[in-house]
């Protein structure tokens, strides 16, 4: 690192640019250095649904000493690789924070067309010839997004040694001139970034030195998921391509074959559904990955997998909806559909990570679940979660169960096999197709204990009363946090309560304001069907006003919270196919405290 003074590291980099520009790829390399250094990071990506060279893509990188849980509302350095895409965003650079930009066009722009012209009175210019230098190194300019990470690296004094393994891993089994050309172009970058004075104070710290114990890995909510599941020893994998949850199966397609996995593309989400449910009957691990549109077709075959008590996991990641909606923007709006989307009273468990290590827990977690309770488990992320970066530590040894199964025991001679046999724990002893002496029969219909159909009002009123009770100790299921509380104890003035992704801008906000005396405490929330009823109870009882934000129009969570609890709350809702802005969340809780009898009595 350069010799000079240096705070402890909270640093954004943004990168701006139009599909094509390679402006993802630069936010890649970069993130995977500094997590590689040893920073803490949280990255995002925004993308287009168009097709190449129209859509704008921005690639943010928090990078810290300490752990953090969002990505800051302003950025500490934006990157522009297409000024037209990148003008709007100069206000999210903080004062004194560095704009980078091309200074030497490929041709004359318009009047008000060059970043130069937009900068705020306190931000710091930097021009640069990527073209330019591009073009000295690789005798092309298709390098510029790559020039710009390296002037980055040597503007701030970080080790150029760091990004040369980042780039060769990034371009490993490609042709040698591909990674060469890459580092020359990073090469030339650094070396006009390190004769570039910095203006800026704030910068890269020394790294924060890690247990060696710890196996940290740069990955997103879907990779976590996949990693996950294999660490589950996943079996079986049937899944249809759908934004933003194709690369779960990617990943999974790439990996399983290895271990001795199979997976399928099918003809469409309903026959993946349909065939996760026929696995899971045979005593396979099986699972599939959709999102909002794909899960609204599975919702019958769901169903069949709680009535017939059928193990199985279902990955879902929400996008901007309703219908097809906004297939790369994130939101929240799913919920109703995975909670209460089936036709029946056909509960199903849901589970709900706030970030990306959770993913890893509770996709392998929730094959264990599935067996125990034997029923279809719903894994519900959002595009920002699914897509989000953060530098994990995974345990050493694998933390999850490899068979949970109660197993039924070969009935004595001339007894019955009863595959849902009413028993103490409402859970059925369970067979699988092949096993001596266990010949039962499952089915859509309501049935006996021994699966045939039977729809006799005490049948029906008893099978409807053991597939809804059994679920009611998931909430204490051992290693798995159903819910979670953080902050000030006791009483508080302000309470906010969370799901998914959002939550890290809620536990952001919440250290803000209790920094500016305010009472506060945030609880997140990951099992959200079965409810904790009792531990969000115990957490509104000690709370002046209950705040819950969420990325949805209607106040989806805060209606559940609220028809299961019959306790009032204040609903924060956001549909702007981005994540919650943590300043809104601040606002918010500011106002709450400060006219918190008003407010109680407009939301009762």
């Amino acid at each position: 690192m350069a010799n000079r003074p240096q705070i402890l590291t909270d640093m954004q980099v943004s990168f701006c640019g139009s599909a094509g520009d390679g402006t993802i790829a630069a936010g890649d390399i970069f993130k995977r250095a500094m997590a590689e250094a040893g920073y803490q990071i949280i990255a995002f990506d925004v993308y287009p649904p168009e097709i190449r060279g129209f859509g704008k893509c921005i690639a943010r990188t928090r990078v810290t000493f300490d752990q953090v849980y969002s990505l800051k509302p302003q950025s500490d350095v934006l990157l522009s690789l297409d000024d037209s895409h990148a003008i709007p965003h100069v206000g999210e650079v903080r004062d004194y924070g560095a704009v980078i930009y091309e200074d030497r066009p490929m041709a004359t722009v318009e009047e008000g067309e060059h970043m130069s012209g937009h900068l705020k009175p306190a931000q710091l210019p930097y021009g640069v010839s990527f073209r330019e230098l591009s073009e000295r190194a690789t005798s092309g300019a298709r390098f510029r997004n790559i020039v710009a990470v390296g002037f980055i690296a040597g503007l701030y004094g970080l080790p150029r040694d760091l990004f040369h393994r980042t780039i060769g891993r990034k371009f490993a089994g490609k042709p040698a001139e591909v990674t060469e050309s890459n580092i020359a172009a990073f090469d030339l970058g650094y070396d006009d970034g390190a004769k570039t004075f910095q203006v800026d104070i704030n910068g890269f710290g020394p790294p924060p030195k890690r247990k060696k114990s710890e196996k940290v890995l740069m990955m997103h909510g879907n990779s976590a998921v996949a990693r996950g599941c294999l660490s589950a020893k996943i079996d079986t994998f049937f899944g249809y391509p759908i934004t933003p949850a194709t690369s779960i199966m990617e990943i999974l397609a790439k990996e399983m074959p290895k271990r001795g996995g199979r997976l399928l593309q099918t003809e469409d989400e309903i026959s993946a559904v349909a065939a996760i449910v026929g696995a899971g009957f045979t005593g396979s691990r099986s699972a599939t990955s959709t999102s909002g549109p794909g899960l609204a077709l599975m919702t019958e075959v769901m169903g069949l997998g709680s009535i017939a008590e059928v193990p199985c996991v279902i990955f879902v990641s929400q996008r901007g909806g309703p219908s097809t909606g906004m297939p790369t923007k994130t939101e929240q709006s799913d919920l109703n559909l995975a909670v209460r989307g089936v036709a029946g009273d056909a509960q199903r468990i849901v589970l709900a990570p706030t970030n990306v290590e959770g993913c890893f827990k509770c996709a392998g977690i929730a094959f264990e679940i599935a067996e125990k309770y034997q029923t279809p488990v719903i894994v519900l992320l959002d595009l920002y979660l699914s897509n989000r970066y953060e530098a994990v530590a995974l345990p050493n040894k694998n933390p999850f169960k490899l068979d949970a199964t109660k197993w039924a025991k070969k009935p004595g001679k001339g007894d019955a096999y009863q595959r849902y046999k009413l028993t103490p724990d409402f859970i059925s002893p369970r067979a699988i197709p092949g096993q001596q002496g266990m010949q039962h029969t499952i089915t859509g219909l309501e049935h006996n204990e021994l699966g045939r159909p039977n729809d006799q009002p005490a049948m029906h009123e008893a099978m409807s009363h053991k597939r809804h009770e059994k679920l009611k100790t998931a909430i204490n299921y051992p290693n798995l946090t159903t819910s979670k509380r953080f902050g000030d104890k006791g009483r508080v003035r302000v309470g906010v309560l969370s799901w998914g992704s959002t939550f890290g801008e809620c536990l952001e906000a919440m250290i803000t304001v209790r920094k500016q005396g305010i009472t506060c405490s945030a609880m997140k929330v990951v099992m959200i069907s079965p409810l904790p009823v009792d531990e969000i109870s115990r957490f509104m009882d000690d709370c002046d006003v209950v705040l819950v934000p969420e990325l949805n129009y209607e106040g989806q969570f805060a209606s559940i919270v609220m028809g299961t609890l019959g306790r009032p709350v204040h609903r924060l809702n956001r549909v702007t196919g981005t994540p919650m802005a943590v300043n809104d969340i601040i606002e918010e809780i500011q106002i709450l405290a400060a006219d918190k009898p008003k407010r109680r009595k407009a939301a009762e």
